[in-house]
């Protein structure tokens, strides 16, 4: 049993119904940069049997302005979250980080407001990240898909202390034919990405993410995974520039059998 399913079992989550109609929250990356995990997110879930949409009025979860100490831009920006997934029975995205905004503060953004209190704390209930909703609240394992390479994960700072988010990503990575998953050292330490951190800090968060590629590259992983794009990027674009072969992907393009393109940080093909 997972930490996110004792934590799930402890809060009396109750048991999803069928065919559950469930909003993907895209994230502002997965829209911009790599598509390819949206669309992998929601194969994951239709094949889970889910009814999946995705509302073209989201925004931002208000992340970078909560961070920065922006609390009225990141209240109406929570405002706007919370009333564009009304009425779903899930609200899911492929991100720890994005997730652990709308599950852990958007209740804090509005403490001293109780109608959006409320509000907050009703989104908060139903919303997770795609990885824990697929094992913790649906329980299924995605259908088999193959990858022959041997691969290390790295866990992201926020689905891991907020979500608790561990040990799901490798369980269902374990179902993958041909993957072979090898532990780096330090695996749950941060990249130095840390959203607005990388630019108010770069030193520090170049020696992080060096420190970061240096455990992978000593577990001989030609692939390295993770569960949010803002860390793979990071990552990704610090291989590059040690002139590192080690290809990225999000997990859930490994998981849905959609990791047979460029990975993150390279050109895609043109014809």
């Amino acid at each position: 049993m997972t930490v996110q399913t004792v934590n799930a079992i402890a809060a009396g989550a109750p048991k999803a119904p069928a065919n559950p109609r469930v909003a993907l929250f895209v994230t502002c990356l997965v829209d911009l940069i790599r598509p390819n995990i949206g669309f992998a997110a929601v194969k994951l879930l239709e094949d889970a049997g889910c009814r999946v949409e995705a509302p073209r009025a989201q925004v931002c979860c208000g992340q970078p302005a909560y961070n920065s100490g922006d609390f009225a831009s990141a209240r109406r920006i929570a405002q706007q979250v919370i009333t564009t997934f009304a009425g779903f029975d899930y609200v899911v995205g492929p991100s720890g980080s994005c997730m652990a905004t709308i599950r852990k503060d958007y209740p804090a953004l509005f403490e001293d407001d109780a109608a959006w209190r409320d509000k907050a704390n009703e989104l908060a209930g139903r919303s997770f990240e795609l990885i824990s909703f697929l094992t913790d609240v649906l329980h299924v394992t995605p259908a088999t898909s193959a990858m022959n390479a041997t691969a290390t994960y790295h866990d992201s700072c926020s689905g891991l202390r907020s979500l608790g988010i561990k040990q799901q990503p490798r369980d269902l990575l374990s179902n993958v034919t041909g993957l072979k998953l090898v532990e780096m050292q330090d695996s749950d330490v941060c990249c130095g990405f840390g959203g607005t951190f990388c630019v108010k800090y770069p030193e520090i968060s170049v020696k992080m993410v060096s420190d970061k590629t240096a455990n992978v590259d000593a577990t001989g992983a030609s692939v390295l995974l993770g569960g949010d794009l803002g860390c793979l990027l990071n990552m990704a674009g610090r291989l590059k520039r040690l002139g590192k072969t080690t290809r990225v992907y999000h997990a859930a393009e490994v998981l849905a059998g959609m990791a047979n393109g460029p990975a993150i940080g390279e050109a895609e093909d043109r014809p």
